[in-house]
């Protein structure tokens, strides 16, 4: 959530940098809603300062025990005021919900770098990396390939469950758990983050702490009883939420976790895209990388996170690009973006397989996520980040392509092999 003093000291700076991002702010309703906030504020802090005086006029009366009748009355007067505060106070709270409601949906505002523009076609590329392969014959893409190999089953997921589910099994369910492993095992022991498991399912103030509440309920898979839960549309949730209303100590910054979760997404605004295969589906696995840091190294610590995810694909020698996103691409709760596309032969084009945000202190309000500044010795709000390191069903599909074979076999990663055996090739157990 922005800071509500920000908008409330510099509402058209605010305006016009949410622009950029396509969002305009309703500057009227929100002066609207401030005048009627303070309006009712005063007369509710008038009516308790005449209370009080009140209380003491009585306790004054009923010690010296003046007229009963007096008293009567002033006792009469001290409940009307009573009601009068608890009115003044209650339309006082209706405001302030009514602010908050509006404020929960106004987007981060962007940070200085990022490019302005509608959507991806206004992207920024930063780097290419990786040669893209020749293939002396007609390659196949991931589904005609693990369909032929018998290893992945789409009908069976349908039956299962519906579309946009698949069934993974022999090697090619190996490579998948391997790739999981690996993808953790670089970021723990050569990265420096500490692994947490986490639960796959979470609440509303989780949600909402992150920014995928109220705004994107129709993205999420809710279950139906009485807690409000919800399953988790990406590991970034719980894990950042693991420091929820806490203050932490300015030596124990910065804090990096990462984690491997399914993710579960009902993709209620991508209807017809991507329907067949792995790279748009309800569940998928994706390795998390998250980040709580003093708001002096944001900066330093984004451009880490992303490194830390492009040295996947360099060890897997898979060939991407960089690119940092414009004002209408990024997400809600994001400053910054740069999302990493891996090369695939099928498409013959570079998809997105990791997203690495700063999201400045726009979580942390939310969240009420602080650290002791040593400098002021007060708490101030932190800054959080993450980003993808890597999306596992994505980063498969893109070696099965990459890595086909004219038979139609798959070769495995030099760097998996030690998770699986030390297997080289994939083929067809028919």
């Amino acid at each position: 959530m922005l800071d509500v003093k920000l908008i409330r000291s510099e509402p058209d700076v605010v305006a016009k940098k949410l622009l950029i991002r396509g969002f305009v702010l309703d500057i009227e309703y929100l002066d609207e809603l401030e005048s009627r906030r303070r309006k009712i504020q005063e007369i509710s802090q008038n009516l308790q300062s005449e209370r009080n005086s009140h209380s003491k006029m009585m306790g004054k009366a009923i010690s010296e025990a003046q007229n009963q009748n007096e008293i009567t009355l002033l006792k009469k007067k001290g409940e009307e005021l009573k009601k009068s505060c608890a009115e003044a106070e209650s339309k006082l709270n209706t405001v302030k919900t009514e602010l908050e409601v509006y404020l929960s949906g106004v987007p981060n505002l962007p940070d200085d770098i990022v490019p302005s523009g509608i959507d991806e076609s206004s992207n920024l590329e930063v780097r290419r990396w990786g040669l893209i392969k020749k293939f002396p014959f007609k390659i196949k893409n991931h589904v005609e390939l693990g369909e032929a190999l018998d290893m992945l089953d789409f009908e069976s997921a349908t039956k299962i469950a519906s579309t946009r589910f698949s069934v993974m099994r022999g090697d090619i369910a190996r490579m998948h758990r391997a790739l999981s492993q690996f993808m953790l095992d670089t970021h723990q022991f050569k990265h420096g983050y500490e692994e947490v498991n986490v639960p796959y399912v979470v609440n509303q103030d989780s949600l909402y702490g992150t920014g995928q509440l109220p705004k994107f309920e129709k993205d999420l898979f809710k279950l139906q009883d009485e807690r409000g839960l919800y399953l988790a549309p990406t590991a970034e949730v719980p894990v950042t939420n693991i420091y929820r209303g806490q203050i932490i100590d300015a030596q124990k910054l910065p804090i990096k976790l990462t984690s491997n979760t399914p993710c579960f997404r009902s993709e209620a605004g991508s209807y017809g895209k991507d329907t067949k295969g792995m790279i748009r589906q309800h569940q998928f696995e994706k390795v998390e990388l998250v980040q709580l840091v003093d708001p002096k190294n944001t900066s330093q610590a984004l451009e880490s996170i992303i490194k830390h995810a492009e040295t996947i694909l360099r060890q897997l020698n898979l060939p991407y690009r960089t690119v940092l996103l414009c004002g209408g691409d990024i997400g809600f709760s994001a400053a910054v973006t740069y999302d990493i596309e891996v090369w695939l032969p099928s498409q013959k084009c570079y998809r997105e397989i990791s997203s690495c945000s700063s999201f400045g202190d726009f979580q942390a309000r939310r969240l009420m996520i602080r650290w002791r500044n040593p400098t002021s010795g007060k708490p101030e709000y932190l800054h959080t980040l993450n980003g993808s390191g890597l999306a596992v069903g994505r980063t498969l599909v893109a070696i099965m392509e990459n890595y086909q074979l004219e038979d139609g076999s798959i070769e495995i990663p030099e760097v998996l092999q030690r998770y699986m055996n030390s297997q080289t090739v994939i083929s067809s157990s028919k």
